[in-house]
């Protein structure tokens, strides 16, 4: 037995081995834009926060109902210069979507052509007006009108009420606009929701979109990626969602498809997708991992990772927030031509 496989057999924690590494300071990165190094200099904006029970449905509605607020107005406020033209709601069975018409300087070009967004907040926040917040600059940069669905969340609506939600929204727009004049727009846990959306909408024999951007997907609820691990704290946002998803999830299998798309069947059909996420990113691995699925199905799929990025970017204060989101602009309109 070699020395290093002595230490590491050394390290194994129960019955999975791995190794220790020494606590050490990790500096910020020189290669990234000033403006991101000065925000990798901020301490963890979300402190020491720990998610309730999931058993715990009283604490669970005053956490959602603080942090949607909260969260609310700072989408508000980062997107107001992105405020559209027309702001529209569409009653669905159980949910609103929001329709965002843009006022924007692109020249749009692309006629009928339209974005399905799924919006983010770890499968609790992200709701109501909010939903229509943080489509506005996707919308704004595209040129596009943007529909953002404001789907059921826990902990009244657990799994799997915000993916029936999702697929009608989808299937509304399929019916109003055509398959093949919407690109679909995911973040975080909601990138996670779209491909499972996109998954049964095809498993239902609805066609799939012409295009599709997962940025930074939560598309793995067992969480079993490495960088689960190597990021855990080095994210300035994310930690382990293993309550919030065990709320979401209500006792069903962590690997159906439906809740993670990464154990999904790509073979049988998925659009052209773009996939973001940073290398501090505590869902670098759920990012990858998707990719290479996406890839061993044939389906044409870009992986872009950005140096030093956490899971929220760097909050849209660096250049490399913009050169991400030009990109995935660009990514969407290209495919609609």
């Amino acid at each position: 037995m070699t020395e290093l496989s002595a230490q590491t057999t050394a390290a194994a924690s129960g019955d999975r081995p791995g190794m220790y590494v020494p606590a050490r300071f990790i500096p910020v990165p020189t290669t990234i834009s000033p403006q991101a190094q000065e925000l990798l200099s901020l301490p963890n904006p979300y402190g020491n926060d720990v998610e309730p029970d999931p058993s715990d449905k009283a604490a669970w509605v005053k956490r959602v109902s603080e942090g949607s607020e909260q969260f609310t107005k700072m989408l508000e406020q980062r997107f107001a210069p992105y405020r559209p033209e027309r702001q529209t709601e569409h009653a669905l069975s159980n949910a609103v979507m929001y329709q965002i018409d843009p006022t924007s300087s692109v020249t749009n070009g692309l006629t009928g052509k339209v974005i399905f967004y799924v919006h983010g907040g770890g499968f609790t926040t992200g709701g109501g007006i909010a939903a229509a917040y943080a489509c506005y600059q996707i919308a704004y940069m595209s040129g596009l009108t943007t529909f953002s669905i404001d789907y059921r969340m826990p902990p009244h609506f657990p799994f799997p009420a915000g993916l029936d939600d999702c697929v009608e929204a989808y299937r509304t727009l399929v019916d109003r606009y055509g398959a093949e004049n919407i690109a679909a727009y995911g973040a975080s846990a909601g990138a996670g929701l779209l491909a499972s959306c996109l998954l049964k909408a095809r498993d239902l024999g609805i066609t799939m979109p012409k295009a599709c951007v997962l940025q930074s997907p939560e598309s793995d609820l067992t969480e079993s990626g490495d960088s689960f691990e190597t990021n855990l704290g080095v994210d300035q946002v994310l930690k382990r969602l293993t309550n919030s998803i065990a709320l979401y999830a209500d006792g069903h299998d962590l690997k159906d498809p439906y809740l993670s798309p990464l154990f999904g069947d790509f073979t049988k059909g998925f659009p052209d997708t773009y996939l973001s996420a940073g290398t501090r990113d505590l869902f670098l691995s759920n990012t990858i991992l998707l990719h290479r699925a996406l890839r061993r199905a044939k389906i044409p799929a870009d992986l872009n990772i950005w140096e030093g990025m956490g899971h929220a970017g760097f909050f849209g204060l660096a250049p490399e927030d913009q050169e991400s989101l030009t990109e995935q602009v660009d990514f969407i309109r290209d495919r609609l031509k």
